[in-house]
């Protein structure tokens, strides 16, 4: 089965502001200025529910060019629950990460419900996001050198 590797490289200096880079783009990673930050750009938690939403517009776009669907567009609404009390060392029974995250998708298109009820379904069931979310991918954080 082919592989490809994905990667970016986050650097931060004394503050929450953080450059990432995947391939020749950057991205803005900070903190609102009501968290220590200084709201340049997105939080991590944001960027996840951004990874999930983009994800999912693109999965459908795939989808529509295969199948030649004429998608006018494609919305989709996402949205995470989460208990900051655990990322902020504060004693919590939670998980740390969202406890629910919800996306409602918007097809801009002449395909009749069900029709789009099983477009979206096929969406998910292809959107790695979805799956990383769904399905509990490891992850191993280690010191370099």
């Amino acid at each position: 089965m082919p592989m490809k590797r994905a990667q970016v490289v986050a650097t931060q200096g004394s503050g929450f502001r953080t450059e990432c880079t995947a391939g020749s783009h950057t991205v803005i990673v900070d903190q609102p200025v009501g968290g220590g930050g200084t709201d340049a750009g997105p939080s991590p938690l944001d960027l996840q529910l951004v990874a999930l939403g983009g994800c999912i517009t693109a999965i459908g776009r795939i989808i529509a060019n295969q199948r030649r669907l004429d998608i006018r567009g494609i919305t989709a609404n996402v949205e995470g629950d989460l208990n900051l009390d655990g990322l902020l060392g504060k004693e919590s029974t939670d998980r740390v990460g969202f406890s629910a995250i919800r996306a409602e998708v918007t097809i801009d298109a002449d395909l009749s419900p069900d029709e789009k009820a099983a477009l979206i379904e096929e969406i998910d069931h292809r959107c790695p996001i979805s799956d990383n979310l769904t399905n509990g991918t490891s992850v191993e954080i280690a010191l370099a050198g």
